[in-house]
C-alpha cells in the first residue's frame, strides 16, 4: 500500500521515541464510522466518459505491429506521470500469462544478482496503488494485475501490468519500505526492468528468434528521485547495487533510468493455474511524516503512530478470469511536532484509514477501482479534517476522479 500517507522518512532524526505515546493519543467525542462514511462518497462518484489524451505518445514496434501509447502511468485521468514505461511484451502476453511465467519460476537466480532477498525470492500477487495506462487503441486502462518478488515489509521488486489490445505495457520497479510506515520509496526503475528481462529469459517462453527489441528514448531520464534523508539510511552495498553515489549526499538523487523501453516477443505461454491467493498483515506506523492534507502552518509535520491492517485476496479462475479485493483499515495517533526539536505544535488527533481496491480482468472485461478515506478527528480541532479519492477505471466509459477535502480552519 503506497499512498496511506505521502511520506519523507525522518528516521534519521534523534531521539524520536522520545515523544511519549500517550501525548498522542485522543479519543474523538463525536461517533464516527469511517467505512459508512467512505461508503457515502461513493455513492456520489458519477461515471464519466474521459476523452482527455495524455502527452506525450510514443509508437513503438516490433516489426509487424505498431502501438502508440503513453509512455507513463498515472494516478488520475490528468497526464500527469507517476512512473514510467519500461517494459513492453507483445505475442503471448495477456497480464495473466505474464503474471503465470513469472510466478512458475523459482528463486534461484545466478550472477550478477546477490544471494539474498529480493533476489532469492519468487513472485506473487502484488499489494500497491491502483494506477492507469493510456493507448490509442484502448484509450484509458487500469493496472488491475500487479506482481512483487520479494517482502513487502522490506525491498521487493513490483511491477504493474496494463493490458492494451494485443499488447501489455508495465512499469517495473525496485523500491523499500521506509521505517515506520506502510509506504515504499522508489531506488530504481533500471535495475528492476534488467530483474525482470532476466527473469523471462530463465522462462524460456521468449520468441528464439528476435527475443527482445530495444525500443528508442521513450520517456525521461532520469525520473524521479530519492530524497536524500532516505538514500542516506541505505547500505553502501545498496547505494552501489542501484548505481547511485557513495556516501553521504546533500541533495535528492535521481532515480536510474535510461528512458528506453524493452519489448519482449513472447512465443510461448506457462500455464495458468486457478486458486485463491491471500496476503494478510499489519504494519505499524511510528514516524515523523509531513501532514498529509489540512495543513495549517503549526502542524506541517506529524508524528503518527499505530496499527494499519492489510488483506488482500486474488482469485483466478479457470476461464481466465482474474479479480481481486484489497482493504487496509487502521487507527492512527496524530500529533503536530516540530520535526527538529520534537516538540508538540498542535492538538492530538485520531487518524482513521481506510482503502479499498478492486478489480477484474479477463478475455472480454476489464476494470479497476480505488477508494480511499483519511479522516483526522475530532472534526472541532484546529487542523482536523477529511480527505476522500475515489478512482475508476472501467469499460463503455465507466470511468471517474474525484477528490474531497474537507479541513477545520478556525
Amino acid at each position: 500500500m503506497k499512498q496511506v500517507t505521502i511520506v519523507l522518512m525522518l528516521a534519521a532524526l534523534a531521539g524520536l521515541a522520545a515523544i511519549g505515546c500517550n501525548e498522542a493519543v485522543v479519543k474523538p467525542q463525536e461517533t464516527y464510522d469511517p467505512d459508512a462514511d467512505l461508503t457515502q462518497f461513493e455513492s456520489t462518484l458519477v461515471p464519466q466518459e474521459v476523452t482527455y489524451a495524455p502527452a506525450p505518445l510514443v509508437t513503438v514496434s516490433d516489426g509487424a505491429h505498431s502501438l502508440t501509447f503513453w509512455p507513463y502511468t498515472g494516478a488520475n485521468f490528468s497526464g500527469e506521470p507517476q512512473d514510467p514505461i519500461n517494459l513492453i511484451f507483445v505475442g503471448k502476453s495477456s497480464p495473466l500469462q505474464i503474471r503465470a511465467a513469472l510466478m512458475a519460476l523459482d528463486g534461484n537466480r545466478p550472477a550478477p544478482f546477490p544471494p539474498v532477498p529480493p533476489f532469492t525470492s519468487v513472485w506473487e500477487d502484488a499489494i500497491g496503488d491502483a494506477q492507469s495506462g493510456y493507448s490509442v487503441n484502448s484509450n484509458w486502462t487500469g493496472g488491475v494485475i500487479q506482481l512483487a518478488c520479494g517482502d513487502y515489509s522490506s525491498a521487493r521488486f513490483h511491477i504493474r501490468l496494463f493490458r492494451m489490445g494485443d499488447w501489455t505495457v508495465a512499469n517495473a520497479h525496485f523500491e523499500v519500505l521506509i521505517p515506520g510506515t506502510a509506504d515504499h520509496q522508489v531506488l530504481s526503475w533500471e535495475l528492476a526492468e534488467q530483474f525482470v528481462i532476466a527473469d523471462f529469459i530463465r522462462c524460456g517462453l521468449l520468441d528464439p528468434t528476435t527475443p527482445i527489441i530495444p525500443t528508442d528514448q521513450v520517456n525521461q531520464s532520469p525520473f524521479r528521485s530519492i530524497p536524500a534523508i532516505i538514500y542516506n539510511g541505505l547500505p553502501e552495498e545498496l547505494k552501489q547495487l542501484i548505481g547511485g553515489p557513495a556516501g553521504s549526499v546533500d541533495a535528492d538523487v535521481p532515480i536510474a533510468t535510461d528512458g528506453h523501453a524493452v519489448i519482449l516477443n513472447m512465443y510461448g505461454a506457462a500455464q495458468v493455474i486457478p486458486g485463491t491467493f491471500e496476503q494478510d498483515f499489519t504494519l505499524t506506523y511510528d514516524q515523523v511524516i509531513p501532514k498529509p492534507f489540512c495543513q495549517n502552518g503549526f502542524d506541517n509535520y506529524v508524528y503518527v503512530q499505530g496499527p494499519v491492517h492489510l488483506r488482500q485476496v486474488v482469485n483466478v479462475h479457470a476461464g481466465g478470469l482474474y479479480d481481486f479485493a484489497f482493504r487496509a483499515t487502521g487507527e492512527l495517533s496524530v500529533l503536530p511536532v516540530n520535526p527538529m526539536t520534537q516538540e508538540p505544535t498542535g492538538s492530538p488527533l485520531t487518524a482513521y484509514v481506510r482503502e479499498r481496491h478492486a478489480g477484474q480482468q479477463g478475455p472480454r472485461l476489464s476494470w479497476l477501482s480505488s477508494l480511499k478515506l483519511q479522516a483526522l478527528l475530532p472534526g472541532s480541532t484546529l487542523g482536523s479534517g477529511k480527505q476522500f479519492t475515489g478512482f475508476m477505471v472501467g469499460m463503455n466509459g465507466r470511468n471517474w476522479y474525484k477528490q474531497d477535502t474537507q479541513c477545520h480552519q478556525d
